[in-house]
C-alpha cells in the first residue's frame, strides 16, 4: 500500500510524463522527490497515466521478461494508439520512433480473476487469434536508458503504439523455438534473428502470468483485449517518413510507415 502523501507525488510524476509526451517535449528526468523507488510505485504511475488516457478502462497489455526464467513484467497499452497493418503513424506526439517486432494475441473470451489458477489449455482456448505485431516505442523522457530503471518503467515502459498484422492460421502448431524474424527499415535489414525473444519462446508462460498473477492489477483479461508478448528484435529506431517491415518465418508479416 502506497501512503497518501506518496500517492500525490507519484500522480504528479505521471502528469509530468503525460504532458511531456503530449507536447513532444521530453524531460531530462523526473524531479528527485517524484521518482518511483520500487516496481510497485512504477506500476502505480503507469496505471495513473493509463487511466488518464483510457477513461473507459485498459483493454491492451504488454508483457515480457528479461530472461526465460525471470518473473514477467507487464504494462498497459493505449487503445487509441492501436493500428492495423500498413498504417501510417502521424500523431504529433511521435518522436522516438522506436521499433520492436513481437507476437501478439487477441483474447476471445473473458478470463476473470478467480482463486483457481488458469491452465495452459484454458489460455489457449481463450485466445481468439495470433498476430505479428510492431510495438512502437516512445517516452516522455529525453533518454530513457539514462534515467533510473523504475522511472523508465513508470513511463509506460516506453510504450508508444501498437500495429498488428493479419491473424495467423494454425498458430497453435508453430514451434516458436525455431521461429525467425526480420526487421527492415526503408528496405534495409536492420535485425535478423531466430528464437530471440528475451523472455524465451514459451509465450504461453507470459499469458499465464498475466491471466493469473496479473489479474489483481488487470481486473482479469476480457474478450477483445490485445496482449503483446515481448520483443524479438531488441530496440531499433527509425526516422520520419520511414517504412518498416517485419517478417516472421511462420507467424506472418506486418508493416507501418511514419509520416
Amino acid at each position: 500500500m502506497i501512503p497518501d502523501a506518496r500517492t500525490a507525488e507519484l500522480l504528479s510524476a505521471g502528469e509530468l510524463l503525460l504532458e511531456a509526451r503530449r507536447t513532444a517535449t521530453p524531460l531530462a528526468d523526473l524531479p528527485v522527490p517524484l521518482q518511483p523507488t520500487s516496481l510497485e510505485e512504477a506500476y502505480f504511475v503507469q496505471d495513473a497515466m493509463a487511466r488518464s488516457l483510457e477513461p473507459s478502462g485498459i483493454r491492451a497489455w504488454k508483457v515480457g521478461a528479461p530472461a526465460p526464467d525471470a518473473t514477467p513484467m507487464f504494462g498497459p497499452m493505449i487503445s487509441a494508439w492501436i493500428a492495423d497493418d500498413a498504417s501510417v503513424l502521424a500523431d504529433p506526439r511521435i518522436r522516438l520512433r522506436g521499433l520492436e517486432a513481437e507476437i501478439s494475441f487477441l483474447i476471445g473470451q473473458d478470463l476473470p480473476p478467480r482463486l483457481t489458477p488458469y491452465t495452459r489449455e484454458e489460455i489457449v482456448d481463450a485466445i481468439a487469434s495470433c498476430h505479428p505485431a510492431i510495438e512502437e516505442l516512445e517516452a516522455g523522457l529525453l533518454a530513457p536508458s539514462k534515467v533510473a530503471r523504475f522511472t523508465m518503467i513508470a513511463d509506460l515502459q516506453m510504450h508508444g503504439g501498437f500495429v498488428h498484422g493479419p491473424a495467423v492460421s494454425g498458430w497453435q502448431q508453430i514451434d516458436f523455438s525455431k521461429e525467425s524474424v526480420l526487421l527492415a527499415v526503408d528496405g534495409s535489414v536492420r535485425v535478423e534473428r531466430t528464437a530471440s525473444n528475451t523472455a524465451g519462446t514459451d509465450l504461453l508462460r507470459l499469458m499465464l502470468y498475466l491471466a493469473n498473477e496479473g489479474a489483481v492489477r488487470t481486473g482479469g483479461l476480457k474478450r477483445g483485449d490485445w496482449i503483446t508478448t515481448g520483443s524479438w528484435t531488441g530496440n531499433t529506431f527509425a526516422s520520419a517518413g520511414s517504412e518498416v517491415d517485419v517478417r516472421f518465418s511462420t507467424a506472418g508479416n506486418v508493416s507501418l510507415r511514419f509520416a
